[in-house]
């Protein structure tokens, strides 16, 4: 090379001038000479170590280069500050700011809404996925559609660091609370609710989150975080979500431990209700004659309206545990979920009107996953199945009902939700997803010869047997900035069908309806 023959008469030169330098006027001799020889032997080997080590460090720099090329880009140096107390880089947005050694992140959304269905499920842009209407009703013969910006969200995330432990304050609100009936006359008052508001403490490998967050139950999407953008509740505009979705949104304290980044665990005891349906349009369970028109009992369960009255004997015990890989750089998720639930109410007419305590143990467990098949292309599968668990379906089915002898009896329920989701392009993104629920027959003859319970002969049609939804969407993003946000169109159509127990004669076997979303979305950077 000519680098490296330049860099050998150099040394030459300047060994030769060295020497001549200590003996002026005079020849060198044969030892000098061969002196000279050795130190320009040691000057080449030492010159093609440099050009070994530098090759290495070439070799490194490109690979690097492939990695950022590959990677998305970070925020703009203009939107990064360094958390002065942690020391921690921590992307901000331009509406972030801090007070002391804490950061502000005011985060949400704008939502324009459109719904439409072919049935009047009147239920507004979230659906009543369990009392869709029969085409032999009114409901059933006429649809729907309605235009809604009660999604639109705000909220704010404050990050610290104290005392070596990463502090966290999340807090998440939109406008689907209960509405005034007048909702729609004049102003369209939505009414402001929480969605989430928790406190999340980690130090090292251990986390503890207490406040209102989605529930341990909620399948995930990476590890076991509190934080929504890791927790998988589709990518649906139907606010809520899907027919199959294993989910609840609710007051707990959970205890997580992360050993490394491929095992996760966690333990979580959340708000429990002893649910017979009614409440998120779950159809309600017929009680014994005997206990029917008795207050005292019914209200001892939650039927949708009597909440506070319910005697709880312990909080859901829920526990995780998550496992991860990483595959060519695809994520691999795989979680089990374990639920357990006691339930227990007096009967003060039973026992020659004594009253007797009655109890049973239920609960039941999940399996999910969510793999990157291809570059951001991924596969999800999640299963559920209990007894004793229907409210965390969305309430779609039953806890458990009452025997004649006052016993309490599980319900079992089912549920899956499998899908795929495609980016194409970073701002691309589609969506197709199936997902049902099934509630199992429990029934009972009471005294008087009538039946009792849920799915028996001559139940309402508002028992279901099986609820299913195929669902399709595309999300496509129009425009994207760091500083002034994002703008995009989420569309989704869903087709639904569910199937009561038992049908009268001449009557509709099922109810079906087409839906459609299309939503215009603004969020703020």
């Amino acid at each position: 090379m000519p680098f490296r023959g330049l860099l050998v008469v150099l040394c030459y030169t300047v060994v030769t001038i060295s020497l001549m330098a200590q003996s002026p006027g005079s020849e060198l001799s044969m030892e000098q000479i061969q002196d000279l020889r050795e130190q320009i032997a040691k000057q080449q080997k030492q010159i093609e170590l440099l050009q070994k080590s530098i090759a290495e460090q070439q070799k490194l720099l490109d690979s690097a280069l492939r990695v950022v090329a590959a990677k998305p880009a970070e925020a703009p140096a203009e939107l990064r500050k360094v958390n002065r107390k942690s020391g921690s880089d921590i992307a901000h947005s331009p509406v972030s700011f801090e007070i002391g050694d804490a950061s502000f992140t005011p985060f949400g959304f704008v939502d324009l809404t459109y719904v439409g269905r072919s049935t009047n499920v009147a239920s507004g842009i979230g659906t009543d996925f369990a009392n869709i209407p029969y085409s032999s009703s009114a409901p059933g013969r006429i649809g729907e559609n309605n235009f809604s910006t009660q999604n639109s969200r705000l909220g704010l995330r404050v990050d610290s660091n104290v005392h070596g432990a990463k502090v966290l304050g999340y807090f998440e609100a939109d406008f689907l609370g209960n509405q005034p009936p007048n909702v729609f006359n004049s102003s369209n008052s939505g009414t402001f609710r929480m969605r989430n508001a928790f406190a999340d403490i980690q130090k090292g490998s251990f986390e503890f989150t207490g406040g209102q967050d989605w529930s341990l139950m909620t399948p995930g999407k990476s590890g076991i975080s509190p934080i929504p953008n890791d927790i998988f509740y589709t990518q649906v505009m139907d606010t809520n979500y899907l027919a199959g979705l294993v989910w609840a949104r609710q007051t707990q304290v959970r205890f997580a431990y992360h050993p490394n980044k491929n095992f996760h665990a966690a333990l979580s005891l959340e708000n429990p209700q002893q649910y017979v349906g009614g409440s998120s349009g779950g159809p309600t369970i017929t009680f014994p004659a005997a206990f029917a028109s008795n207050t005292a009992i019914t209200n001892q369960f939650n039927s949708g309206s009597n909440d506070y009255s319910v005697p709880n004997s312990m909080p859901d015990v829920i526990a995780k545990v998550a496992f991860e890989s990483h595959p060519g750089g695809k994520l691999q998720h795989i979680e089990i979920a374990g639920l357990l639930r006691r339930f227990k109410y007096f009967n003060p007419i039973a026992n020659n009107s004594i009253g007797q305590m009655f109890s049973a143990v239920g609960g039941g467990g999940s399996v999910n996953g969510n793999f990157e098949i291809f570059k951001n292309v991924r596969l999800i599968a999640n299963t559920f199945f209990s007894d004793g668990g229907g409210r965390y379906l969305f309430g779609m089915a039953p806890d458990l009902t009452l025997r004649p002898d006052g016993s309490i009896s599980l319900v079992h329920a089912f549920s899956t939700l499998d899908g795929i989701e495609a980016n194409f392009t970073k701002n691309l993104l589609l969506y197709s997803y199936y997902s049902g629920v099934y509630t199992g027959r429990n029934s009972s003859l009471d005294a008087t010869g009538k039946y009792s319970g849920y799915g028996y002969f001559g139940s309402p049609n508002s028992q279901n047997r099986d609820v299913q939804e195929f669902t399709i969407g595309l999300t496509p993003t129009i425009w994207k900035s760091p500083q002034y946000g994002a703008l995009q169109l989420i569309t989704q159509y869903s087709y639904l069908w569910r199937a009561p127990w038992y049908a009268a004669d001449n009557s509709p076997r099922n109810a079906k309806t087409n839906m459609v979303w299309v939503n215009l979305r603004y969020t703020i950077p």
